[in-house]
């Protein structure tokens, strides 16, 4: 295949997922967020690899323009991988969301291409975490890719990535991680400061 045609068949793939995510499960995450902020609680950010950059960069939208606090375990390097020496990487965020005193007010939110499968270990310490939540009561939401493995078995409300093409389930799925939180933090449901050009003369 050519760049031209892969390009071509992205992007034409990119626009199918845009006719078909579901905006029910998009609505159903945002009210719980945003009684999550209402009721005073916590937003966890759970990610690996480009999920992890995800978190990251989602906990700054969260906190600074939809005023819910929010936070990211693998921002604080030194305690991520202390525990990961200690305690071993598939209970990392299981233990770290311990630490926090995990709560019934409180939200996790799950950025995974697979959404987590303790049958074939892969991201078992998301697997972990989610168990681990539905323990404390939070309420757990994801974006995630192809079926949506645990995450999507446990969530009160999940977006899964559609698949068009199983060669690029990743890259479309960590695209659409992006588009669907900041549709989510700009709704007007959540949006709670102006950002900084919307808001420029």
């Amino acid at each position: 295949m050519s760049d031209a045609a892969y390009i071509s068949a992205f992007l034409d793939d990119a626009t199918a997922i845009l006719r078909v995510i579901d905006r029910d499960r998009i609505r159903a995450m945002v009210e719980i967020l945003r009684d999550v902020r209402n009721d005073g609680g916590r937003l966890f950010i759970l990610g690996v690899g480009g999920g992890a950059g995800h978190a990251s960069h989602a906990v700054n939208d969260f906190r600074k323009i939809a005023g819910i606090e929010a936070y990211a375990p693998t921002d604080n390097v030194s305690e991520l991988t202390a525990r990961v020496n200690d305690d071993g990487w598939e209970t990392v965020f299981e233990n770290w969301l311990a630490g926090s005193r995990l709560s019934a007010k409180d939200c996790i939110l799950v950025f995974s291409v697979g959404g987590g499968n303790a049958d074939k270990k892969v991201s078992v310490n998301l697997v972990n975490a989610l168990r681990f939540a539905k323990e404390a009561g939070s309420r757990v939401i994801g974006i995630v890719g192809r079926d949506g493995g645990y995450t999507a078995k446990v969530a009160d409300a999940c977006v899964i990535i559609p698949t068009m093409d199983e060669k690029t389930v990743t890259p479309q799925t960590e695209a659409f991680q992006a588009v669907v939180w900041h549709l989510i933090v700009t709704s007007p449901s959540l949006q709670k400061y102006a950002m900084k050009w919307e808001s420029v003369q």
